[in-house]
């Protein structure tokens, strides 16, 4: 697996100190700055600590089945704001080797808080999962020919869970969904739209192309 973090702390000098920090008991094997720049912290074939209590697709160890990727941003506490375009197209050639070395399919490039729903928000609403979609390092979001499935809320938190969800906590599950697949509008409300995107991402689909 893949998986995408933002920094969330105010620049990237004090990110990178703590991710460096062995007392924080926190790391990830790159931070990309602002600018582009990539800096190597923990080595690919060792573990980093950046996933914390987690699941996806019925893997709950996932440090020990991810590369952990920071991208600098100050996040919702600090200052949200767009990643630059500089970092995104330093990302994207990083992404592309890290999948092709690994053998990593784009279902299973995701956010941090796809894994940890109810803990989690990064890299959040403004990251642009298109841009990283159409090199095919990412899901895509679903546009056409969207039919609703009209699942009951269990129906649906049931497909959410195929999908790669923890729904333990299922509000937090739905708006982790949301922020992922539906930035634009993130209320928790399993509506017509939410359920018909996850069942488009649940049709079948080419062999090799999930």
């Amino acid at each position: 697996m893949i998986v995408l973090h933002y920094t969330g702390m105010q620049d990237a000098r004090s990110a990178i100190a703590q991710l460096a920090n062995p007392e924080a008991k926190v790391s990830a094997h790159y931070v990309v700055a602002e600018d582009g720049q990539i800096i190597r912290m923990v080595a690919e074939n060792k573990r980093a600590w950046h996933a914390g209590r987690s699941h996806w697709r019925g893997v709950t160890d996932i440090n020990s089945a991810s590369i952990g990727i920071e991208i600098v941003n100050p996040g919702h506490e600090f200052g949200y704001r767009p990643f630059p375009d500089e970092q995104i197209d330093a990302l994207i050639p990083l992404v592309a080797d890290v999948m092709a070395t690994y053998h990593i399919s784009r279902g299973n490039v995701v956010g941090h808080s796809d894994i940890a729903p109810a803990r989690k928000r990064d890299p959040g609403e403004l990251f642009p999962w298109a841009r990283l979609a159409r090199h095919r390092l990412a899901l895509p979001r679903p546009t056409k020919n969207l039919m609703d499935p009209n699942w009951s809320d269990a129906g649906f938190l049931l497909a959410l869970e195929r999908f790669g969800y923890e729904v333990t906590d299922p509000l937090a599950a739905v708006v982790a969904f949301q922020r992922r697949f539906r930035p634009e509008l993130i209320d928790g409300e399993i509506d017509g739209e939410t359920r018909s995107i996850l069942l488009a991402l649940l049709l079948p689909k080419p062999q090799g192309d999930d």
